[in-house]
């Protein structure tokens, strides 16, 4: 089945189905959170559009929270203080080991290829003379935020297993968190560190920030020129993280919301460009199963 139809079946079901859990208690509000990864007025200013067609939908108001970091989206879920988020897969790991009932994954971005994963990128100025690992012995290296996926999950395991230790004053001189994935670009862009990871889906042109992920945001943003920084490492797949619901909403509030979602990109291909990142071919449904590796892969990095 192709994405769209996907989208338009959910959505349909959606709608056949409200009917039948009216009776569910009402909501006065719909709270939505955004993960770190870009300012907080940039990311209330992208989501404007959603907070717009949920309004609309639900006929409540609507608030979009912006925390500074991870955490307060992660704790906002697992408290009942949020309904829905777009989560990267280590922060809905997060939510699910601290309260398996608090959120449900529904629905996950699909890229333009038909694929729903994306990479960790690390990357550094052209004139930095990095053009690989090999290279960053006795360097900065920067990370976004310790519950992000492609920002510090990943990179943590990923990296050591090509041989360079992640403890500062091991191999690079130091490992450090700089708030998010815009805040990581920008450092790298500035040459406040020598190098960082962010998230991009690898599709489309370097030069454009790829398809979609941080990149693209920034250079759409006007935050970096492309050509003055190089990748210099590249994570394995990573599943793309979900957007999530409260478990505890009304039926009647989960199914509009899910149809909505799902068929963002078809009715308003500009919002969707606007809150998914960049470009998609859609949204499609996903479970809980398809985040199990991701959960165990944090299990085991808060071992170590």
């Amino acid at each position: 089945m192709q994405i769209k139809s996907i989208a338009a079946a959910v959505a349909t079901a959606a709608i056949m189905s409200i009917s039948s859990a009216a009776s569910a208690q009402e909501i006065t509000e719909f709270r939505i959170g955004i993960l770190g990864g870009e300012n907080a007025n940039d990311r209330l200013k992208s989501h404007e559009c959603l907070k717009d067609r949920t309004e609309a939908l639900l006929g409540v108001e609507t608030k979009i929270f912006a925390p500074a970091d991870y955490s307060g989206v992660i704790e906002g879920l697992i408290g009942g203080n949020l309904d829905m988020a777009w989560l990267g897969a280590s922060a809905y790991a997060a939510v699910y080991m601290a309260d398996p009932e608090a959120v449900e994954p529904v629905l996950v971005k699909i890229n333009t290829d038909g694929s729903y994963g994306y990479y960790s990128v690390g990357f550094a100025r052209v004139d930095s003379g990095i053009k690989s690992l090999d290279d960053m012995k006795g360097k900065v290296f920067a990370f976004g935020d310790p519950n992000s996926t492609s920002g510090y999950l990943i990179p943590s395991v990923e990296i050591p297993e090509g041989g360079y230790s992640m403890k500062s004053g091991d191999y690079f001189s130091e490992v450090k968190f700089v708030g998010g994935h815009e805040q990581t670009i920008v450092a790298v862009a500035n040459g406040d560190v020598d190098a960082g990871v962010t998230w991009a889906d690898g599709l489309g042109n370097w030069e454009e920030g790829y398809n979609s992920g941080a990149l693209r945001k920034a250079t759409d943003a006007g935050l970096v020129d492309m050509t003055e920084i190089q990748e210099i490492w590249r994570s394995k797949v990573i599943p793309e993280g979900p957007i999530v619901l409260r478990k505890a909403l009304p039926e009647r509030v989960k199914l509009q919301m899910t149809g909505l979602m799902a068929s963002l990109e078809s009715m308003d291909p500009e919002c969707a460009y606007s809150v998914m990142a960049g470009e998609v071919k859609g949204i499609a449904p996903i479970g809980h199963d398809a985040y199990i590796s991701v959960i165990e892969a944090r299990k085991a990095s808060m071992k170590n």
